[in-house]
């Protein structure tokens, strides 16, 4: 008995496998048949690169059907898929290949002279190209390859993906989900959200990302579903496909660029039956506008790469605004303080959960995994929570330093370290402030060395940080002082920066 995600989702496909798969905003489409076959292929083109069951194979390509099938291909081959931010620059890449070391590395053709000499360093065996229309090295001769029948078996407990999240301190950290855990939360999300014959999902999230590969993607191909793929999110194509579509998922930015259109409104959404928030908070008077322009309440959840999503407010009772809802079926949350002291109704501590959804752990990293454990199996998420006595979680902050902007986590010692090595940066404090578009806005507090107040400048320091990460990394704004505020024992006072910050970008949006 195999348990490979691949073969749930193949279960679930139509029965008539000419039934579409993927649309583009062309009308170009892909039936189930296609997908299948595409997979098939895919999957054979990996074993020929050498592919075995268990090896790691690494993705930063841009969003097509080719890419989701690659995706499915892995599954398909045996192997762990890898995802990898497209903004990701050279260095970022080196971190990650030399410590997953992927079986293959698949980039775009236009970043390949860049990029293979990273991933040959880092020894990794095989390096295939494929760009947004489908085309590149993996992709040549695909035609002519016999697909593979059979589905590599796989156990429940075998790493399906691992997906690189990031901390406020070190390097990033490798979350091994298995099988169990995206089947388990796909299967959740699709009873939850009622999924039924006849949805079909609107799709411009990034492949990268847990939102758009394990919630969006996961659910509709579980519900054998039509999927409209967009390469990114654009409102006036939004507007135009949303009256073919029932499902939206998005981030809160994706909603606030809505409402600014005046052509968006109630006739617009005729066809809806859900609209689903995450990956950063929706703010309520967001949520409030979009209710009254339109009559759909947005229903807002909570997730994490270690666990997919955690809690939703729920589909069929209250939504309540500023709350994330209640625990999905199967998993349990709760609310403690740092030495686990378990706490009651509407204290607030950091959240912690347990389920079927949580990872298996950090790759190569076992003692960090067992830190964010408790002795009884819960999971230390790092957000700050309360619950309330009607049993909805209100995510309240985070426990750490953690900035989550336009729905990417950024951690500040990444930043920090690429500034103060600046020439004239005596030291530095990166923080995040709110944001009215990206919910929080990465922003950085530089301090001079002595003497040198004139070495430095705004744009110079925005401009050598762009030059080394991902632009969503990059500091919106940059402030210098003579010094940072500390308390008693030396630390920075990131609290005080965001507070004394939090208006920087107040009528930004």
């Amino acid at each position: 008995m195999s348990d490979n995600l691949y073969q749930a989702f193949e279960a679930n496909f139509p029965h008539d496998r000419s039934q579409p798969a993927i649309e583009l905003a062309d009308g170009a489409t892909w039936s189930y048949g296609d997908l299948e076959t595409e997979v098939g292929r895919l999957a054979r083109r990996l074993i020929d690169l050498g592919v075995q069951p268990g090896d790691r194979v690494a993705v930063q390509v841009e969003k097509s059907p080719r890419a989701l099938f690659l995706y499915l291909a892995c599954f398909k081959a045996g192997a762990i898929y890898l995802p990898l931010n497209t903004a990701y620059k050279g260095g970022e890449i080196a971190y990650f290949l030399g410590d997953a070391e992927p079986a293959v590395f698949v980039c775009d053709p236009a970043r390949e002279d860049e990029l293979k000499p990273i991933a040959d360093k880092a020894g990794v065996a095989a390096v295939a190209t494929l760009d947004a229309g489908g085309r590149g090295s993996l992709a040549d001769g695909l035609d002519g390859l016999q697909p593979l029948a059979e589905t590599v078996p796989r156990q429940a407990d075998d790493i399906a993906a691992i997906c690189y999240t990031s901390g406020t301190t070190g390097r990033s950290k490798g979350a091994m989900l298995t099988h169990r855990n995206l089947e388990s939360n796909a299967r959740t999300l699709h009873s939850y959200w009622g999924f039924q014959p006849g949805d079909v999902l609107l799709h411009m999230l990034p492949l990268f990302h847990v939102h758009g590969l394990f919630v969006a993607s996961n659910t509709a191909l579980l519900n054998g579903s039509k999927m409209i793929f967009l390469p990114k999110f654009d409102a006036g194509e939004a507007i135009r496909l949303l009256p073919k579509a029932t499902v939206m998922m998005g981030v809160p930015t994706f909603y606030v660029r809505l409402l600014e259109r005046d052509d968006f409104s109630a006739e617009t959404c005729r066809n809806m039956r859900l609209f689903v928030a995450g990956s950063a908070p929706l703010q309520p008077e967001t949520w409030r506008a979009f209710r009254e322009r339109t009559g759909f309440e947005i229903l807002e959840r909570y997730g994490m790469t270690e666990a997919g999503m955690i809690c939703s407010n729920p589909l069929n009772d209250e939504r309540r605004p500023g709350t994330v809802g209640y625990p999905l079926p199967e998993i349990q949350v709760r609310v403690a303080k740092e030495d686990g002291t378990v706490l009651g109704t509407d204290e607030i501590g950091v959240l912690e959960i347990k389920g079927p959804n949580l990872f298996k752990g950090y790759w190569n990293k076992p003692d960090k995994t067992a830190e964010e454990f408790r002795p009884d199996g819960f999971f230390i998420t790092g957000d700050n929570a309360k619950i309330d006595a009607r049993g909805y979680v209100h995510i309240v902050g985070r426990a750490k330093d953690l900035i989550i902007s336009g729905g990417y986590n950024v951690y500040p010692k990444e930043i920090e370290l690429l500034i103060d090595a600046m020439e004239g940066v005596k030291e530095s404090a990166v923080f995040g402030v709110p944001h009215p578009d990206f919910g929080e806005a990465v922003t950085a507090m530089v301090v001079p060395e002595a003497g040198k107040p004139d070495a430095l400048s705004e744009q110079g320091i925005v401009q050598a940080v762009k030059a080394e990460l991902a632009n969503y990394k990059v500091p919106k704004r940059v402030f210098f002082t003579d010094a940072l505020p500390r308390n008693t024992m030396g630390k920075v006072q990131k609290a005080q920066l965001r507070q004394d910050y939090e208006g920087t970008f107040q009528g930004a949006a």
